[in-house]
């Protein structure tokens, strides 16, 4: 269920959302419940709205992964959002601990990635191929704890489960990631990847915005994420 505390910046146009590893964004084939949802009936509630609320998902993050997720409470901020979206003008930095140290301590990475719709899984290529789309990203190490390494990521672009499959390209797939070649599961189902922080310009007010999401405090690695990020 939805609550307020998940809430890191609201007004008339915009809501942003600290979302919870195993939470959907929107719904799918699962009939799972899903947030887009629970924020509508969430807002009907607390402003005593009558008939249908309006809420727009401008992107989505993967079901096992937290962190900052951007909705629009207007049509005019959807359609601009969207408009950001696809000119790349919104800053996306996300935190991943991962099984083994890429052997640089930072870097930018191109691939090319084609989605497997069978599977639900990246297919990572180190050249052009076929029908698939060019995914880039950078990284830097932030620290190290006794058997993970902590990554700071700037995605570049928005492919398909893009960090999950090239950090596993590189050798180093992500705590949890047994899709990608972890080596084991997280207790909670969760994979280690949080989508940190985002920025943009608000897309009415035009000035620049900042959202940190605070990672899962009941994890111990992502409570010695936040020592090391301070």
């Amino acid at each position: 269920m939805f609550t307020s505390d998940a809430i890191l910046y609201e007004d008339n146009h915009l809501l942003i959302v600290n979302k919870r590893s195993g939470e959907l964004v929107q719904a799918d084939t699962t009939g799972d419940p899903a947030l887009e949802e629970e924020i509508k009936a969430f807002i009907r509630t607390r402003d005593a709205k009558p008939g249908n609320v309006f809420l727009g998902v401008v992107h989505r993050i993967d079901r096992p992964v937290s962190g900052v997720v951007l909705f629009a409470k207007t049509g005019k901020a959807l359609v601009r959002l969207n408009e950001m979206m696809k000119s790349r003008q919104m800053h996306k930095i996300y935190w991943a601990w991962v099984e083994h140290r890429p052997e640089a301590d930072s870097g930018e990475l191109c691939h090319y990635l084609w989605r497997d719709g069978k599977t639900n899984k990246s297919r990572v290529y180190d050249r052009p191929t076929g029908e698939a789309k060019e995914a880039r990203l950078r990284y830097r190490i932030l620290g190290e704890g006794s058997r993970y390494t902590l990554l700071e990521v700037e995605l570049l672009t928005g492919r398909h489960h893009q960090i999950r499959a090239q950090l596993s390209h590189i050798g180093s797939p992500i705590r949890g990631d047994l899709k990608y070649g972890a080596a084991r599961s997280n207790r909670d189902g969760s994979i280690s990847l949080h989508a940190r922080r985002l920025e943009l310009t608000h897309p009415v007010r035009q000035e620049p915005l900042c959202v940190v999401a605070p990672a899962p405090t009941e994890d111990t690695l992502w409570r010695l994420a936040e020592e090391i990020g301070k």
